[in-house]
């Protein structure tokens, strides 16, 4: 398993990040959050946790070890896969994802796309004596990425890609939704509100 990767960036993506590790470039599946701390050309150090399939190796890399741990514990729940965990993450940090589980707070769960009222019911139930109280750990960082662009833009991105949308099906439906709303203009708009305006559109085209 690879616990973590250190290297240069070589290039950040919508999604992910490739890491010159050795003279090989290795894909690591980020959020949003995570990908507005990186920089082309600079080193950085990432945990990741690397999930293997029949027919693919994927690895995630994340901000730090807690935020790699629960996406982890995530996974032990019923109906929640790596791309559903990280999608979770993207739209709630770790500390609001445990106090939502602690809190029997399904309504804040069913704010990520696919996740639905008895999904939410599942989680609560089988994480709550296990997730651990909040950390006290910072929430989402700065609201612009290094491109300028709008922080929620890209987690509202990167929830659309993945639930299957293309980028650039996904930008058109995040420009029609700043249009409808303003959010451009907002300094923390309700990110989870936007990615189901989002998929709203995309439900109309």
């Amino acid at each position: 398993m690879i616990a973590f990767v250190r290297g240069t960036v070589a290039q950040v993506g919508l999604g992910s990040a490739v890491v010159d590790v050795g003279g090989v470039g290795i894909e690591v599946n980020c959020t949003p959050r995570t990908l507005a701390t990186l920089r082309e050309g600079r080193v950085a150090t990432l945990p990741t946790s690397m999930v293997v399939r029949e027919d693919s190796l994927t690895v995630f890399g994340f901000l730090d070890d807690d935020e790699k741990a629960l996406f982890e514990l995530l996974q032990t729940a019923s109906g929640v896969g790596p791309k559903l965990a990280q999608a979770m993450l993207a739209v709630h940090g770790p500390d609001a994802l445990r106090r939502a589980v602690l809190g029997e707070d399904v309504r804040t769960l069913t704010q990520v796309p696919g996740i639905g009222q008895k999904g939410a019911q599942r989680i609560i139930l089988e994480l709550k004596d296990r997730i651990g109280p909040p950390t006290g750990a910072s929430g989402p960082g700065a609201t612009t990425l290094p491109s300028g662009e709008p922080a929620w833009r890209g987690q509202v991105r990167q929830g659309l890609v993945g639930l299957g949308w293309s980028a650039k099906e996904a930008d058109k439906a995040i420009d029609l939704v700043a249009a409808d709303t303003g959010a451009d203009d907002e300094a923390s708009p309700d990110v989870a509100a936007l990615l189901r305006a989002a998929l709203r559109s995309l439900s109309r085209s």
